[in-house]
């Protein structure tokens, strides 16, 4: 029996895949939560044994993305990201992260069954959109962007300046100006307006 942590902060979406996994006779969903933080009760002295967390990403207060990393720093079990993004930058993020799967939503039943077997037994199972993705980062190697050229990309989406992307950052106005540079030449653009409609394009926003 492979026993999960669920969390999602929509509590009809939660007890949707709560039904569906239960209707595994080899998965059973023993914890729930509704935002990253809830992975404390992993490690609470009562907490039930998990083998495998089930985590959306978007959530209110701790993000999947930072509760996958507190898992993984503390020697929990695997993670599973199950959300409905499939931008190239949560994509990234998550696997930085420690996550073992990235699947989307609607994910067919049977699908997300694998992927939670699998991520309890540590083995790594990754959406064929996302795979597609990283094939394309890695085929299309002069438009790839590092991590923090995401994270720029995600505050120029948001209409940040050059000197509130450094507050945001840590980093100097200047290293804001230099990312801006290579991100408009991967991208084959001059504009930060048009930066952000290519990256939302090519979904890597």
């Amino acid at each position: 029996m492979v026993n999960v942590m669920l969390i999602d902060d929509h509590p009809v979406v939660r007890a949707g895949l709560r039904a569906i996994l239960n209707t595994f006779s080899d998965v059973e969903v023993v914890i729930e939560g509704s935002t990253g933080a809830d992975v404390d009760k992993l490690f609470t002295d009562d907490a039930p044994q998990v083998d495998a967390v089930v985590c959306d990403i978007q959530m209110p207060g701790m993000d999947g993305i930072a509760a996958t990393k507190r898992v993984v720093e503390a020697g929990g079990p695997p993670v599973l990201i199950l959300t409905t993004y499939d931008t190239q930058a949560d994509i990234l993020a998550s696997v930085e992260a420690g996550a073992m799967g990235y699947l989307l939503k609607d994910s067919p039943e049977q699908a997300l069954h694998e992927a939670v077997l699998n991520t309890a037994a540590h083995r790594r199972t990754l959406a064929p959109e996302v795979v597609d993705l990283l094939a394309q980062r890695v085929g299309r190697p002069q438009e790839s962007l590092s991590t923090r050229e995401l994270e720029i990309l995600r505050a120029l989406s948001s209409g940040s300046s050059n000197k509130e992307l450094a507050k945001q950052l840590f980093i100097s106005e200047a290293t804001v100006k230099t990312h801006l540079i290579h991100i408009f030449q991967k991208l084959g653009v001059e504009t930060r307006t048009a930066a952000v409609t290519v990256a939302r394009e090519r979904k890597f926003i």
